[in-house]
């Protein structure tokens, strides 16, 4: 129970990753908003998880959107502990193919939504004086290039920018902000982005998935369950000392 008692919203929380991290935090003590731009999900995880989550409403792209569910979270939970800037979109192509509304919508998402959400979760900690835990996703994509994923690695490499100056920043309000650089994580995300490796790679569908997972050193693809621990850690009193970090999760693909 080392988030007894804690409150959190957790963005992309109706499924996947964001979902594992909702459902951990509950078995851990917390009281959780599940975040979606899909409330009809949102509200079925909740239901799922049980009396200590709650689905909100939340589109990142849309500032009135944001504000609105962190007014309904203070609301419904008194106050905002911990946010998990989870919500993000992926997409592939050869740079001569990259077109504008791809790259609007991932800078959108992943890079816009990320900020503007801890900015408007951040203001309610400041007020509130108690300081705060704020965890951004990021990816292992941010740590390099990759020739068919230019704007996706861009849009993570930007969370972890973001993610050391807003540390910096905060952290004179006693708000740690810190991020987590996921590999390859098998789900149904990653059915999406292997059929886009199909098709830009001439391979059969699965095939990319294997070799992916076969290149991890920890020798298969990660899980949304790998992930917990580390979102768990970074949320309590343990990591108080710990600054606009990001840290890898990933089998052992990316040192740093």
């Amino acid at each position: 129970m080392r988030l007894d008692g804690k409150t959190a919203l957790i963005t992309g929380a109706a499924r996947g990753i964001g979902r594992a991290f909702a459902e951990a935090y509950v078995r851990e003590g917390a009281t959780v908003a599940i975040g979606d731009i899909n409330l009809d999900a949102a509200q079925k995880t909740a239901a799922e998880i049980g009396p200590a989550a709650h689905a909100v409403r939340l589109d990142v792209t849309d500032q009135a959107s944001i504000d609105a569910a962190v007014a309904e979270c203070v609301a419904t939970m008194g106050h905002i502990d911990i946010l998990i800037n989870n919500a993000a979109l992926f997409d592939a192509a050869p740079i001569a193919d990259i077109t504008r509304a791809s790259y609007d919508r991932l800078f959108a998402v992943n890079v816009a939504g990320t900020l503007f959400t801890l900015q408007a979760v951040a203001k309610q900690m400041i007020a509130r004086g108690k300081g705060g835990k704020i965890i951004n996703m990021a990816s292992q994509a941010g740590r390099r290039g990759e020739s068919l994923v230019a704007v996706y690695c861009a849009t993570k490499a930007a969370v972890i920018s973001l993610t050391q100056s807003a540390g910096l920043n905060l952290i004179a309000h006693g708000i740690n902000v810190n991020a987590i650089a996921p590999g390859v994580v098998d789900g149904e995300h990653w059915n999406g982005v292997d059929a886009l490796f199909a098709k830009f790679e001439g391979k059969p569908l699965g095939q990319k998935k294997h070799e992916v997972g076969a290149a991890v050193p920890f020798g298969r693809m990660g899980t949304a369950a790998d992930l917990t621990g580390m979102a768990i850690f970074l949320a309590t009193a343990e990591a108080d000392y710990i600054v606009a970090q990001t840290y890898n999760v990933d089998g052992g693909n990316w040192m740093s």
